[in-house]
């Protein structure tokens, strides 16, 4: 018979920092750290652990003897339930500072890396409603609150159209406003919600692998163009069409209304056909006069205004004169590549997805702009010694990759060809700092810059530039 995990209470133990994934840090009687989801640094607190390592607990307060000074009142009302906006109860100056003080930390300790004076972390002047992208699941299966579940009255409707609980792949809490996208965002989806409990459209059961809504994307532009794709589970005419002239009705300033049927296991849209309903197949999002073009599938930055400052802040790095041959990596769409253009003298820019590089390609052309190049596929087996052969020796590179850092191979091949100058962009600092050391016995970082991209949360991006020794 296994023997029943014993919980500890710690009682009136001080938090005293902030650490990875948004959790805060307190310390046991016997020295061990604790890992909360629900206080802030400053706060006092008895806490109930739940996992148990060698090393560290993880728990929860369960009472407030004072609270700390860090803290201030969440806006939105589903804060204590969703897992969206973990910091939105912590002032944001103080979100701020222990955002760079994470990268900071990173650096020096996982990095062993000394580093220039620090220019302070860049906040973003939009704190809410700054989400270009948002993603809602239908559900015949809300979560419920502790109140819902012991309460005597029956319970008529489950329908929800919101975020997944932590935890609980087939619970969704149903989000009445949201605050990280601009109107018409909470609009359009209570709308939808509201419509399709009204005309009988049955939402998804994903245990039972059935109903007809699955999710809805919204996406609005900085220009104020809107994009809408609702995901249907199964075709069902009458009511798809019920639904999708009912939006566009509401709604005329959609510029893009689309649909799809999927039927498979998951939502992922990126092996499904996306059919155009009204308007056109994209949107645009403007920078610095260049154009991108956005469909239902692209990768662009979610914060557009904070995507413009980290922008200039990798160009600025770059220090570029006109004369130089850049190479960015992980070019995503190409939105980095052009940016900087315009002050090289060529860009090349790398990409594993296929329809990114199409992308780029294609907003490349709209811009007009004709010194840079893109090409797919895997960076380690792409960027080789043939490549560079064939398309020179960059004096930068500048690379962006995703938050498992670069591969190994891709960090060796730099170290191969030592460029003069590398812009390292990364939402990742602990993988950022790993590759760092290993480019530290021929390069020194002269600049870092933290920014701040998604405000009531943890993460953060961060910018250093490499020049060779």
């Amino acid at each position: 018979m296994a023997r029943k995990k014993k919980n500890y209470i710690f009682e009136n133990i001080e938090v005293t920092d902030a650490g990875a994934k948004g959790k805060t840090i307190a310390k046991s009687p016997d020295g061990r750290v604790i890992f909360l989801s629900n206080a802030v640094p400053g706060d006092i607190v008895d806490i109930q652990t739940g996992k148990k390592r060698k090393s560290y607990f993880e728990g929860k307060a369960i009472k407030f003897h004072k609270l700390s000074e860090r803290r201030t009142e969440p806006v939105c009302t589903h804060f204590e339930n969703c897992g969206g906006c973990k910091w939105q109860h912590m002032k944001y100056d103080d979100q701020l500072f222990f955002k760079e003080k994470e990268v900071t930390n990173n650096l020096i300790r996982i990095g062993h890396l000394k580093l220039p004076k620090i220019t302070p972390i860049l906040g973003s002047k939009k704190q809410y409603f700054y989400r270009n992208k948002m993603e809602f699941s239908f559900s015949s299966s809300r979560w419920l609150t502790y109140e819902e579940i012991n309460s005597e009255e029956e319970i008529d409707n489950r329908n929800a159209c919101g975020f997944h609980i932590a935890g609980m792949w087939d619970k969704i809490l149903d989000v009445t406003k949201c605050h990280l996208q601009e109107e018409p965002s909470n609009e359009i989806r209570n709308f939808i919600k509201e419509f399709s409990i009204q005309n009988g459209l049955e939402f998804y059961n994903p245990r039972a692998q059935e109903g007809l809504l699955r999710t809805v994307m919204i996406r609005i532009s900085s220009n104020g163009e809107i994009m809408v794709v609702i995901q249907f589970f199964k075709e069902d005419i009458t009511k798809r069409e019920l639904l999708l002239h009912a939006i566009e009705t509401k709604f005329p300033k959609i510029t893009s209304l689309q649909y799809i049927i999927n039927s498979k296991g998951n939502d992922s849209i990126y092996d499904q056909n996306i059919i155009l309903f009204k308007g056109r197949d994209h949107i645009f999002e403007e920078m610095e006069g260049l154009k991108f073009k956005i469909n239902a599938k692209s990768f662009y930055q979610t914060n557009s205004y904070q995507a413009y400052e980290l922008y200039k802040i990798t160009r600025n790095f770059a220090e570029l004169t006109g004369k130089e041959l850049v190479y960015d990596l992980y070019t995503g769409t190409g939105t980095i590549a052009q940016f900087v253009a315009k002050k090289a003298k060529k860009v090349i820019g790398v990409e594993s997805v296929p329809e990114a590089i199409l992308d780029a390609k294609e907003n490349a052309k709209n811009n007009k702009i004709d010194n840079v190049d893109f090409f797919v596929g895997d960076m380690k087996e792409v960027f080789t010694s043939n490549f560079i052969q064939q398309h020179g020796k960059p004096d930068v590179i500048i690379t962006d990759p995703p938050r498992e850092g670069m591969h190994k191979k891709v960090v060796e091949q730099i170290l191969a060809i030592l460029p003069q100058k590398i812009v390292y962009v990364s939402c990742n600092s602990a993988t950022q700092a790993r590759d760092l050391e290993i480019l530290a016995p021929k390069y020194k970082i002269t600049k870092t810059q933290a920014v701040d991209m998604f405000p009531q949360t943890h993460h953060v991006e961060n910018v250093v530039l490499l020049e060779k020794r």
